[in-house]
Protein backbone atom coordinates (compact mmCIF):
# COMPACT_ATOMS: atom_id res chain seq x y z
CA UNK A 1 0.00 0.00 0.00
CA UNK A 2 1.14 3.55 -0.78
CA UNK A 3 -0.52 6.69 0.25
CA UNK A 4 -3.34 4.48 1.00
CA UNK A 5 -3.95 2.83 -2.85
CA UNK A 6 -4.64 -0.31 -2.84
CA UNK A 7 -4.78 -2.99 -5.79
CA UNK A 8 -7.76 -4.27 -5.25
CA UNK A 9 -9.89 -0.88 -5.77
CA UNK A 10 -7.57 -0.66 -9.59
CA UNK A 11 -8.46 -4.62 -10.11
CA UNK A 12 -12.69 -3.75 -9.98
CA UNK A 13 -12.15 -0.70 -12.49
CA UNK A 14 -11.51 -2.96 -14.82
CA UNK A 15 -14.48 -4.48 -14.68
CA UNK A 16 -18.24 -4.29 -15.91
CA UNK A 17 -20.41 -2.95 -13.01
CA UNK A 18 -22.65 -5.92 -12.81
CA UNK A 19 -19.81 -8.61 -12.75
CA UNK A 20 -20.21 -10.05 -16.36
CA UNK A 21 -17.77 -9.90 -19.00
CA UNK A 22 -17.25 -7.43 -22.39
CA UNK A 23 -17.91 -9.21 -25.31
CA UNK A 24 -16.19 -8.37 -28.36
CA UNK A 25 -17.49 -5.72 -30.71
CA UNK A 26 -21.61 -5.40 -30.61
CA UNK A 27 -21.60 -4.07 -27.06
CA UNK A 28 -19.98 -0.94 -25.33
CA UNK A 29 -18.01 -1.16 -22.14
CA UNK A 30 -19.88 0.45 -19.48
CA UNK A 31 -17.91 2.90 -17.68
CA UNK A 32 -17.20 2.07 -14.04
CA UNK A 33 -16.85 4.78 -11.46
CA UNK A 34 -15.26 4.40 -8.40
CA UNK A 35 -16.31 5.60 -5.19
CA UNK A 36 -13.73 7.45 -2.80
CA UNK A 37 -13.04 5.44 0.26
CA UNK A 38 -13.70 7.06 3.29
CA UNK A 39 -11.24 5.33 5.10
CA UNK A 40 -8.74 6.73 2.61
CA UNK A 41 -9.58 10.64 3.26
CA UNK A 42 -9.06 10.31 6.67
CA UNK A 43 -5.92 9.00 6.46
CA UNK A 44 -4.68 11.57 3.87
CA UNK A 45 -6.79 14.79 6.12
CA UNK A 46 -5.00 13.45 9.10
CA UNK A 47 -1.47 13.34 7.67
CA UNK A 48 -1.99 16.80 6.31
CA UNK A 49 -2.86 17.96 9.43
CA UNK A 50 0.60 16.65 11.06
CA UNK A 51 2.64 17.71 8.63
CA UNK A 52 1.19 21.45 9.02
CA UNK A 53 1.58 21.07 13.26
CA UNK A 54 5.00 20.06 12.40
CA UNK A 55 5.65 22.98 10.37
CA UNK A 56 4.16 25.81 12.97
CA UNK A 57 6.38 23.93 16.16
CA UNK A 58 9.37 24.08 13.89
CA UNK A 59 8.69 27.69 13.34
CA UNK A 60 7.76 28.33 16.74
CA UNK A 61 11.20 27.40 18.23
CA UNK A 62 13.05 28.64 15.74
CA UNK A 63 11.57 32.13 15.77
CA UNK A 64 13.24 33.52 18.87
CA UNK A 65 16.43 32.84 17.96
CA UNK A 66 16.00 34.55 14.38
CA UNK A 67 14.49 37.24 16.00
CA UNK A 68 17.74 37.73 18.33
CA UNK A 69 20.10 37.17 15.47
CA UNK A 70 21.67 34.74 17.39
CA UNK A 71 24.20 32.91 15.17
CA UNK A 72 26.59 29.92 15.76
CA UNK A 73 29.62 32.07 16.33
CA UNK A 74 28.00 34.27 19.14
CA UNK A 75 26.96 30.79 20.85
CA UNK A 76 30.68 29.73 20.75
CA UNK A 77 31.97 32.70 21.77
CA UNK A 78 29.70 33.01 24.75
CA UNK A 79 30.97 29.34 25.81
CA UNK A 80 34.16 30.02 25.31
CA UNK A 81 34.65 33.36 27.60
CA UNK A 82 32.86 30.90 30.71
CA UNK A 83 35.47 28.60 30.24
CA UNK A 84 37.92 31.45 30.44
CA UNK A 85 36.09 32.94 33.15
CA UNK A 86 36.36 29.31 35.13
CA UNK A 87 40.26 28.91 34.56
CA UNK A 88 41.19 31.90 35.94
CA UNK A 89 39.26 31.73 39.28
CA UNK A 90 42.17 30.61 41.49
CA UNK A 91 41.73 27.51 43.57
CA UNK A 92 43.40 26.21 46.54
CA UNK A 93 46.26 23.98 44.75
CA UNK A 94 46.51 27.21 42.21
CA UNK A 95 47.11 29.77 45.47
CA UNK A 96 49.38 26.75 47.35
CA UNK A 97 51.46 26.46 43.97
CA UNK A 98 51.95 30.67 44.17
CA UNK A 99 52.73 30.50 48.05
CA UNK A 100 55.17 27.60 48.58
CA UNK A 101 58.26 29.61 47.13
CA UNK A 102 57.52 31.53 49.76
CA UNK A 103 57.29 29.88 53.28
CA UNK A 104 59.13 29.68 55.95
CA UNK A 105 59.24 27.30 58.69
CA UNK A 106 59.76 28.70 62.25
CA UNK A 107 61.34 26.61 64.98
CA UNK A 108 62.04 29.02 68.37
CA UNK A 109 64.17 27.05 70.82
CA UNK A 110 63.89 28.47 74.55
CA UNK A 111 63.86 27.00 78.31
CA UNK A 112 60.23 25.95 77.63
CA UNK A 113 61.63 23.92 74.80
CA UNK A 114 60.66 24.23 71.11
CA UNK A 115 57.57 25.67 69.71
CA UNK A 116 56.93 25.78 65.99
CA UNK A 117 54.97 27.83 63.49
CA UNK A 118 54.86 29.16 59.94
CA UNK A 119 56.36 32.53 58.60
CA UNK A 120 56.05 34.09 55.04
CA UNK A 121 58.70 36.24 53.09
CA UNK A 122 57.13 39.79 52.62
CA UNK A 123 59.94 41.66 50.45
CA UNK A 124 63.54 41.63 48.68
CA UNK A 125 65.01 42.23 51.85
CA UNK A 126 64.40 38.79 53.00
CA UNK A 127 61.92 39.97 55.94
CA UNK A 128 59.83 37.24 57.06
CA UNK A 129 56.54 37.68 59.13
CA UNK A 130 55.40 35.50 61.81
CA UNK A 131 53.44 35.61 64.62
CA UNK A 132 55.27 37.28 67.88
CA UNK A 133 54.27 34.27 70.41
CA UNK A 134 55.85 31.78 68.71
CA UNK A 135 59.56 33.55 68.64
CA UNK A 136 58.81 34.75 72.70
CA UNK A 137 61.45 33.99 74.93
CA UNK A 138 63.82 31.96 72.20
CA UNK A 139 66.76 32.02 73.05
CA UNK A 140 67.77 30.85 69.40
CA UNK A 141 65.34 30.74 66.32
CA UNK A 142 65.83 28.09 63.35
CA UNK A 143 64.45 28.73 59.97
CA UNK A 144 63.69 26.12 57.14
CA UNK A 145 63.47 27.89 53.93
CA UNK A 146 61.12 26.86 51.66
CA UNK A 147 64.19 25.38 49.69
CA UNK A 148 65.11 23.32 52.22
CA UNK A 149 68.05 25.47 53.41
CA UNK A 150 68.34 25.85 56.96
CA UNK A 151 69.24 28.86 58.84
CA UNK A 152 70.10 31.10 61.78
CA UNK A 153 67.22 33.79 62.40
CA UNK A 154 67.61 36.80 64.05
CA UNK A 155 64.17 38.91 65.20
CA UNK A 156 64.32 42.49 63.38
CA UNK A 157 61.04 43.71 65.39
CA UNK A 158 58.44 42.92 67.11
CA UNK A 159 54.85 44.11 68.67
CA UNK A 160 53.34 41.57 71.11
CA UNK A 161 49.94 43.75 71.21
CA UNK A 162 49.32 42.44 67.29
CA UNK A 163 51.12 39.39 67.93
CA UNK A 164 53.60 40.33 64.99
CA UNK A 165 57.54 39.79 64.51
CA UNK A 166 59.68 40.81 61.88
CA UNK A 167 62.72 38.36 61.63
CA UNK A 168 65.63 37.54 58.80
CA UNK A 169 67.96 35.41 58.23
CA UNK A 170 71.44 35.54 59.37
CA UNK A 171 73.11 33.90 56.23
CA UNK A 172 72.48 34.92 52.64
CA UNK A 173 69.38 34.19 51.75
CA UNK A 174 69.48 35.83 47.77
CA UNK A 175 67.21 32.39 47.01
CA UNK A 176 64.55 33.96 49.29
CA UNK A 177 61.18 34.56 47.18
CA UNK A 178 58.80 37.22 48.35
CA UNK A 179 55.27 36.39 48.56
CA UNK A 180 52.63 38.57 46.68
CA UNK A 181 50.62 41.01 48.82
CA UNK A 182 47.13 41.21 48.84
CA UNK A 183 44.48 43.91 50.77
CA UNK A 184 43.04 43.19 53.64
CA UNK A 185 41.40 46.32 53.46
CA UNK A 186 38.99 44.39 50.88
CA UNK A 187 37.88 41.55 51.97
CA UNK A 188 34.28 40.31 52.48
CA UNK A 189 32.29 37.94 55.02
CA UNK A 190 31.79 34.44 52.53
CA UNK A 191 35.01 35.52 50.57
CA UNK A 192 37.17 31.93 49.96
CA UNK A 193 40.45 31.79 51.83
CA UNK A 194 43.59 29.38 52.42
CA UNK A 195 45.45 29.06 55.21
CA UNK A 196 49.19 27.59 54.96
CA UNK A 197 51.22 26.09 58.16
CA UNK A 198 52.65 23.57 60.10
CA UNK A 199 49.56 22.10 62.51
CA UNK A 200 50.86 19.37 64.59
CA UNK A 201 54.50 19.26 62.91
CA UNK A 202 52.92 18.62 59.26
CA UNK A 203 54.77 21.48 57.74
CA UNK A 204 53.68 22.90 54.55
CA UNK A 205 50.31 21.75 55.13
CA UNK A 206 47.15 23.45 53.35
CA UNK A 207 43.83 24.17 54.49
CA UNK A 208 40.73 26.14 53.45
CA UNK A 209 37.68 28.11 54.16
CA UNK A 210 35.99 31.65 53.86
CA UNK A 211 36.03 34.35 55.94
CA UNK A 212 33.77 34.35 58.63
CA UNK A 213 34.07 37.61 60.22
CA UNK A 214 36.05 40.73 60.33
CA UNK A 215 37.18 43.52 62.44
CA UNK A 216 36.76 41.31 65.82
CA UNK A 217 38.45 42.13 68.91
CA UNK A 218 40.19 38.83 70.51
CA UNK A 219 41.32 38.56 73.76
CA UNK A 220 45.02 36.74 74.28
CA UNK A 221 45.31 33.58 75.31
CA UNK A 222 48.98 34.39 76.64
CA UNK A 223 47.00 35.09 79.91
CA UNK A 224 47.48 38.73 79.97
CA UNK A 225 45.24 42.14 79.31
CA UNK A 226 46.12 42.08 75.84
CA UNK A 227 43.52 42.13 73.70
CA UNK A 228 44.07 42.00 69.48
CA UNK A 229 42.32 44.44 67.53
CA UNK A 230 40.47 44.33 64.35
CA UNK A 231 41.25 41.04 63.62
CA UNK A 232 40.35 38.61 60.53
CA UNK A 233 38.04 35.71 61.81
CA UNK A 234 37.80 32.60 59.66
CA UNK A 235 36.69 29.13 59.69
CA UNK A 236 39.90 27.22 58.01
CA UNK A 237 41.23 24.61 60.11
CA UNK A 238 44.09 25.37 62.24
CA UNK A 239 46.06 24.08 65.11
CA UNK A 240 49.39 24.76 67.14
CA UNK A 241 52.32 25.08 64.41
CA UNK A 242 49.98 27.35 62.14
CA UNK A 243 50.56 30.34 63.72
CA UNK A 244 52.58 32.87 61.88
CA UNK A 245 51.78 31.05 58.67
CA UNK A 246 49.90 32.89 55.79
CA UNK A 247 46.32 33.12 55.20
CA UNK A 248 45.79 33.35 51.12
CA UNK A 249 42.88 35.01 49.43
CA UNK A 250 41.88 32.85 45.77
CA UNK A 251 44.25 35.07 43.95
CA UNK A 252 47.35 33.13 46.39
CA UNK A 253 47.98 36.87 47.75
CA UNK A 254 48.83 36.98 51.77
CA UNK A 255 45.84 39.02 53.30
CA UNK A 256 46.58 38.13 57.02
CA UNK A 257 49.43 36.00 59.53
CA UNK A 258 47.24 33.41 61.17
CA UNK A 259 48.05 34.47 64.92
CA UNK A 260 45.05 33.09 67.36
CA UNK A 261 42.33 29.98 68.04
CA UNK A 262 39.87 30.52 71.00
CA UNK A 263 41.40 27.55 73.21
CA UNK A 264 38.57 27.00 75.73
CA UNK A 265 40.49 23.43 76.77
CA UNK A 266 43.56 24.57 77.13
CA UNK A 267 44.20 21.86 74.38
CA UNK A 268 44.98 23.76 71.36
CA UNK A 269 42.15 22.32 69.37
CA UNK A 270 40.46 24.14 66.51
CA UNK A 271 37.09 25.15 67.90
CA UNK A 272 35.53 26.37 64.75
CA UNK A 273 37.14 29.36 64.16
CA UNK A 274 40.55 31.05 64.15
CA UNK A 275 41.72 34.60 63.66
CA UNK A 276 44.54 36.19 61.67
CA UNK A 277 46.10 40.00 61.91
CA UNK A 278 45.60 41.58 58.00
CA UNK A 279 48.54 41.86 55.95
CA UNK A 280 47.94 45.88 55.77
CA UNK A 281 48.49 46.26 59.62
CA UNK A 282 51.56 43.32 59.89
CA UNK A 283 53.15 45.69 57.20
CA UNK A 284 52.92 48.55 58.74
CA UNK A 285 55.35 47.32 61.62
CA UNK A 286 57.63 45.47 58.82
CA UNK A 287 57.99 48.92 58.30
CA UNK A 288 58.31 51.18 61.52
CA UNK A 289 60.77 48.21 62.95
CA UNK A 290 60.11 48.89 65.97
CA UNK A 291 62.20 48.01 68.90
CA UNK A 292 62.30 44.81 70.07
Amino acid sequence: MLFGFDNESDASSSAPADGTAASDGDTEPETSTVEPDPARSRRFGLLGLLAGMTVVAVAWALWPAADSGLTQDDVDSAVETALDERDSAATAANAYEQIEPSLVVVRALGDDGESLGGGVVINDEGQILTAHHVIVDASSIELTLADGTATVGEVVSVDPERDIAVLRAQDDASNLVPAILGNSRTLKVGDPIVAVGNPSGLTGSLSSGIVSGLDRDVQSSAGNDVVFEGLIQFDVPVSQGSSGGPLLNAEGQVIGIVTSLPDPTGEGRFTGIGFAVPIDIAIGIAADEPSQ
